[in-house]
């Protein structure tokens, strides 16, 4: 009996995500500017949440500097497109490898650190890019730098809207698929012992720095990957997107979606932001909305203290048992 609930439950897993995706796919076509624009950048997010999950929900690392990572990608786009615009298939692997090597290099010294140190050295390399970028000449300073020519490939021009939806479609479903083999790989199994008890797993001779690592780095190379989009959908990079803040802010994503669980950091995302965009409405929210970032902040205080494990179990917290 258990066997089959457990067979249910992941076959759940797999065909609810799988039908959103096709759904969102049917339905690109049929949505209007702003609509379309509003899911390619809450895809955008979910791909950065997911990255964040994989350090936070799967190996129990906190990283308050994921956002360098995210505006290194976008960066990196931007400085290789040059006024002609650059090929997709060039700018996409050298924007995910760019953040994924300055990963590897703060993974390699904040990884020796543990706890609130490991979450205040990766803060402090997050500055170190963001004031690279702020106070220099290199990316255009505060002002940031304009992409002139979005990316193509043949046909696929991502100056074209629905071209560009559907790419980030792609990377969406690509990035949840590729951390769901993770998952139930061996290196995936690995992860969650360290996150559960990582002196045992050492103890056991698993080379649980190395792993650690390859996460981290895995991780950086996802966030760029969402640094590419966002820099191909705005078509400008400034250097906010490394500040402190857009790394709390993917963090409360996954956590307002529920640590341990893919879904929960693509319905984190997607509630962070539809909240986001309702409070700072003013036909909505009147008066209220120039002070959105209270309001948000209270609603997510709420959804916290009422859904501990994320909006992911509120079906379970709505059910007779879950009530009780």
């Amino acid at each position: 009996m258990m066997q089959v609930h457990t067979s249910s439950m992941r076959r759940g897993a797999f065909l609810v995500p799988v039908a959103c995706a096709i759904a969102i796919g049917v339905l690109g076509p049929l949505m209007g500017n702003y609509v379309s624009d509003f899911v390619v950048k809450v895809m955008i997010l979910s791909i950065f949440a997911l990255s964040l999950e994989l350090l936070v929900g799967m190996t129990g690392l906190v990283s308050l500097g994921h956002a360098a990572f995210y505006g290194i990608g976008a960066y990196v786009t931007v400085l290789a497109s040059g006024s002609e615009g650059g090929n997709l298939a060039l700018l996409l692997p050298l924007a995910m490898g760019a953040a994924a090597l300055y990963a590897l290099f703060v993974g390699a010294l904040s990884l020796r650190t543990r706890g609130v140190y490991f979450i205040m050295v990766t803060l402090a390399f997050a500055q170190m890019a963001f004031f690279v970028f702020h106070d220099t000449k290199v990316g255009g300073g505060s002002d940031g730098i304009y992409m002139y020519v979005r990316p193509a490939i043949g046909k696929l021009d991502m100056e074209n809207r629905m071209v560009l939806f559907y790419i980030v479609l792609a990377s969406l479903v690509f990035t949840y698929g590729l951390l769901a083999l993770v998952r139930r790989s061996r290196f995936g199994a690995a992860l969650a012992g360290i996150r559960v008890n990582e002196q045992r797993m050492r103890a056991a001779g698993f080379p649980v720095y190395g792993y650690k690592l390859a996460a981290f780095v895995l991780a950086g190379a996802l966030a760029g990957l969402a640094g590419f989009l966002l820099a191909s959908r705005d078509g400008v990079v400034n250097p906010e997107l490394m500040a402190w803040h857009n790394s709390g802010e993917v963090l409360l994503m996954v956590i307002l979606g529920g640590l341990g669980h893919l879904r929960g950091a693509v319905i984190g995302a997607i509630a962070f932001t539809l909240l986001k965009e309702i409070f700072s409405t003013h036909a909505v929210m009147g008066p209220l909305a120039d002070h959105w970032q209270l309001t948000l902040g209270i609603a997510i205080i709420v959804f916290v203290a009422w859904l501990p494990k994320g909006l992911i179990g509120l079906a379970k917290r709505l059910s007779p048992k879950g009530a009780a």
